[in-house]
């Protein structure tokens, strides 16, 4: 596949809140690079930091670049995040700023404890139990020859997990899925008064439901994520607060999940996109690591992750002042063609595919990173060798992607395929 034209095409005619450039940003990522690297967005006030070089050193300088979750919340309409933290305080808990919504010092604190959990021991003993949550899901829908693989799969699979990490109901994946859409949608997509206090009440009830657990895990801890979140600290270390457990945790459902849902559904999309890549998979299936850091990059779960500047600052010749709202676009810069020869072509065996920004980067480098790639590795590898023949049952919509500026997941993936005798 070539780089798309850029020839008629203007850079003020694109906007990251239409649904078709959220959809399909290349075009668009290759005006950036050849024209304006770091791009104000007029409609939204924000710069957009393209270039792979530039994004990745942005997410690293933490002390230019500030993660505060209240500080990103007032560039966008402060009155949202304010009113919905009224809600929830009414009832619960308002949101606090822990783990990937602050900056060191107290960063390191939090990143610690979810650190010990989330380990390459400890995810190399899951491997088993991952194949054998795979082969489960699959045997339900395998002998009907379809299945709608976003729902019966992508969704299913990494909450399954998520949920038996954090000692809770694994059956309660669909829950999740309904307290990670309301956990990162204020403020992101537009919503009338009612509707805030509809989503609100979505995350109280996750409140609630884990204020109880954390409380069962307090008088008798389990070895879940929970119960070493409840009993963190020592003599010379504060325990978390209860606003401090419910934020941690607000942040560990929203994204070690959606994240997942995306990168399986868009891995397989991709698959059936590129047939001579499947084909490939197919019949050497160590090329598995590979296909998965090149999925991860050609369609980042997450586009891009928004800071806010701490001083004036440049970058590639664009003067950013201080307090603006800024996002390292990581879909842009895993297709910087000076970092991934021809950015735009999908190639599982790209020597440097493993260098994507999927993850982010830096201190907040995604603490769960481990576990998805154990689940995307173990759940294609079995797909592949299970399913053959693996078509789309029928034709996605125009716009196959939801629509959201950060988070690029398909709204469905129907799929045909025989049985592996």
């Amino acid at each position: 596949m070539n780089t798309p034209s850029t020839s008629s095409s203007r850079i003020e005619d694109f906007s990251l809140l239409d649904p078709r450039v959220q959809s399909d940003p290349r075009e668009f990522y290759s005006l950036l690079h050849e024209q304006r690297p770091v791009y104000l967005m007029p409609e939204m006030g924000m710069y957009v930091v393209a270039r792979y070089e530039d994004a990745r050193a942005m997410v690293r300088d933490h002390e230019t670049f500030s993660s505060s979750s209240n500080l990103i919340g007032s560039k966008f309409d402060g009155s949202i995040f304010e009113n919905y933290n009224k809600m929830l305080a009414e009832k619960g808990w308002a949101r606090v700023d822990t783990l990937s919504w602050t900056d060191p010092p107290e960063h390191g604190r939090y990143r610690m404890i979810v650190d010990k959990v989330f380990n390459v021991r400890y995810v190399r003993e899951l491997q088993p139990h991952i194949a054998q949550v795979v082969n489960d899901l699959i045997d339900k829908f395998i002998d009907r020859g379809e299945c709608e693989f976003v729902s019966e799969f992508a969704l299913p699979l990494p909450g399954i997990i998520i949920a038996e990490q954090l000692g809770l109901d694994r059956n309660k994946y669909a829950t999740f899925k309904r307290w990670a859409n309301a956990i990162v949608t204020p403020g992101v997509v537009p919503m009338n008064h009612d509707q805030l206090r509809a989503t609100a009440e979505i995350e109280l009830e996750m409140q609630h439901y884990l204020a109880a657990t954390f409380e069962e895990r307090r008088v008798s801890p389990t070895d879940d994520l929970i119960s070493k979140l409840v009993h963190a600290g020592g003599e010379d270390e504060r325990p978390l607060s209860m606003h401090e457990l419910q934020s941690t945790m607000c942040q560990l459902i929203a994204a070690g999940y959606d994240t997942t849902i995306s990168a399986l559904g868009t891995g397989l999309w991709l698959l059936l996109r590129f047939p001579e890549q499947m084909a490939k998979l197919r019949s050497n299936l160590a090329l598995v690591r590979g296909f998965v850091a090149e999925s991860l990059r050609y369609e980042a779960p997450v586009q891009g992750m928004f800071r806010v500047a701490t001083r004036d600052v440049e970058i590639a010749g664009t003067m950013i002042p201080e307090g603006s709202l800024v996002m390292a676009r990581f879909g842009a810069a895993n297709h910087d063609p000076s970092k991934f020869a021809c950015p735009h072509q999908f190639d599982m065996e790209r020597k440097n595919a493993g260098a994507h920004l999927a993850f982010g980067n830096g201190i907040h480098f995604c603490v769960g990173r481990l576990l998805a790639m154990e689940e995307l590795e173990t759940a294609f590898s079995i797909l592949l060798s299970r399913l053959d023949d693996i078509t789309l049952a029928r034709p996605l919509p125009d716009l196959p992607h939801k629509m959201h500026p950060t988070i690029h997941s398909l709204k469905e993936l129907p799929i045909r395929f025989t049985k592996v005798a």
